[in-house]
């Protein structure tokens, strides 16, 4: 069996390590990997594939920046000659990124099987483009791989149990790839002194970077709170141009650079808190028992919020200040499975293998 995986933001990147070493495994499965290019800072990319030993990419779009549909556009053209030339039996894609979407219509176009990891979730808010993504490659998908008991039932609700597809709860492939790297994690170099609590920021969707008000309101609570509480932020390149480009100043937040993966489970690990918009990042503080304040008005993994792990604040800094001081969190991590075991590789591949 040929598989090709499309790969190219940060998640996917994650994601595709756990699964592409169970894949490796396997004596009658080949694994082709597709790098898009999405994430095109070496910090973002490259690193994660020397950090989390992912083979490298036997093909690499240099999609760059650019619009949505620029971007997928670009991936899209490029990805078809490669189907057509790999010829593979499944396309894999992640997520819910614009490389997620160009993959899965390339498949389709040539009938390919499209398998979708994560599979199900909704915001619920059209203004995002990774919603459109989302519903556009569920509905491509042919194995619809869930990550957990609601994205199931999102996909029942939307009519997919009487649609030509298969959807399968496997669990969240996020959880058995954290329990394999966590180990493996180190402190960033670009930090020299860990003395004391800190809390952890990342801050990179454009609904809250493209918009100055949002983004000067979000940076202005942080650096309140920041004045008094240690904030070490990595920062995402997108988000540091548009701070210059808003005029928008930083005074008691710790700013570093990127980081890779590992160190990033690090910084989650050792940190009080975790505040971020990243969908990963409100799972990845979950399973590493960490209470997460999101800076959106919705998420798309809503069983977090149900089980007060989570609380969503949204750009607002009244609201961000009083929850960071004000709210309690459950401390029941342990006692709560949201996400399913750690088989969740073994799952897919028996899926991959026994579809007919």
């Amino acid at each position: 069996m040929k598989i090709l995986t499309v790969v190219g933001a940060r998640p996917q990147f994650i994601k595709a390590g756990t699964l592409s070493r169970a894949l490796s495994w396997q004596e009658d499965i080949n694994e082709i990997i597709v790098h898009t290019g999405q994430h095109y800072d070496k910090n973002m990319s490259d690193v994660f594939f020397h950090d989390m030993d992912i083979p490298m990419p036997n093909y690499h779009i240099q999609s760059g920046s650019g619009s949505h549909a620029q971007m997928t556009g670009k991936i899209l053209i490029e990805l078809e000659s490669i189907l057509i030339k790999e010829q593979p039996d499944w396309v894999i894609v992640y997520g819910d990124t614009n490389s997620t979407l160009a993959g899965a219509l390339a498949a389709s176009k040539l009938n390919i099987n499209i398998a979708h990891i994560e599979s199900g979730l909704r915001s619920y808010n059209k203004h995002m483009p990774e919603e459109i993504n989302r519903i556009v490659t569920d509905r491509l998908s042919t194995l619809l791989f869930c990550p957990s008991k609601d994205s199931v039932q999102n996909l029942i609700k939307e009519g997919f149990d009487n649609y030509p597809c298969k959807i399968v709860y496997v669990g969240d492939i996020m959880k058995e790839g954290i329990a394999y790297y966590a180990s493996k994690s180190a402190s960033p170099d670009t930090i020299k002194n860990f003395t004391g609590p800190y809390h952890l920021m990342t801050l990179h969707r454009a609904e809250n970077t493209d918009n100055p008000e949002l983004l000067r309101s979000i940076i202005e609570a942080i650096d309140e709170i920041a004045y008094s509480n240690r904030i070490i932020f990595p920062i995402h390149p997108r988000t540091e141009k548009q701070l210059k480009k808003f005029e928008i100043t930083i005074n008691n937040i710790e700013v570093i650079p990127p980081v890779g993966y590992l160190e990033m489970i690090w910084l989650i690990a050792n940190s009080s808190k975790v505040i971020t918009d990243s969908g990963g990042l409100q799972k990845e503080a979950y399973f590493l028992s960490k209470p997460c304040i999101t800076l959106r008005e919705e998420t798309e993994w809503n069983e977090l919020v149900d089980n007060n792990f989570n609380v969503l604040v949204g750009s607002d800094k009244e609201k961000i200040c009083n929850r960071f001081y004000s709210h309690q969190f459950s401390e029941s991590f342990e006692e709560i499975n949201l996400y399913g075991g750690l088989h969740v590789s073994e799952n897919i591949i028996n899926e991959l293998k026994n579809f007919s």
